[in-house]
């Protein structure tokens, strides 16, 4: 593996790349979106948190102290590199190469959000006592039931590129929260 920032980014790339390929050979069935919620809540997370603490642990025991700054640098850089190389080729994939994969997606995103509101309104339905709180919640569910119509999500698409790079903007707010961290930690540390 590569110990400058950059060769960790694009190793990152290469090993999320290899995550997003497995999941989709292997789990491109009933339980698609389920299984890419998971991995990219509890996999992807540890996965970068991991190559970040790499990255400024290489460059800490080289130097023996470093600032906040290069710490900072250090972490968000193969964050970055690794991210956005990988948001990029998803795109591309799902938006050209198998636009079924994409609409499979988008067709369990919207399952998800139904059977979700199903869940909310049944539950709410068993505590509310009042007739008029329930007449009201009766209503709201119906209105909200509107937007599931199959003319209404027809040609939903929540892969777009603007929806991917939108996700990447939101998932940049993570990496600078964790270069944050480890720029502070490490700045105050002696390595000998």
């Amino acid at each position: 593996m590569s110990k400058n920032p950059s060769g960790i980014g694009l190793s990152l790339f290469i090993i999320t790349m290899i995550i997003f390929f497995a999941v989709y050979y292997f789990f491109s069935g009933i339980h698609y979106f389920d299984t890419s919620i998971k991995i990219n809540a509890f996999v992807l997370p540890v996965l970068y948190c991991g190559f970040a603490f790499y990255s400024v642990y290489i460059l800490w025991k080289k130097q023996g102290r470093i600032s906040f700054r290069e710490g900072f640098r250090s972490a968000f850089i193969p964050m970055f590199v690794g991210g956005f190389l990988s948001m990029a080729a998803m795109a591309v994939f799902l938006n050209t190469a198998d636009t079924d994969a994409r609409d499979l997606l988008n067709f369990q995103y919207v399952q998800r959000q139904k059977s979700e509101l199903d869940n909310e309104y049944h539950k709410a339905k068993k505590i509310l006592k009042h007739k008029e709180d329930v007449d009201e919640l009766e209503k709201k569910y119906q209105e909200r039931l509107q937007s599931f119509a199959p003319e209404k999500v027809k040609n939903k698409n929540m892969l777009t590129y603007k929806h991917f790079f939108t996700y990447f903007a939101a998932i940049l707010l993570f990496y600078v929260i964790i270069s944050a961290f480890f720029g502070a930690f490490f700045r105050s540390r002696s390595a000998r």
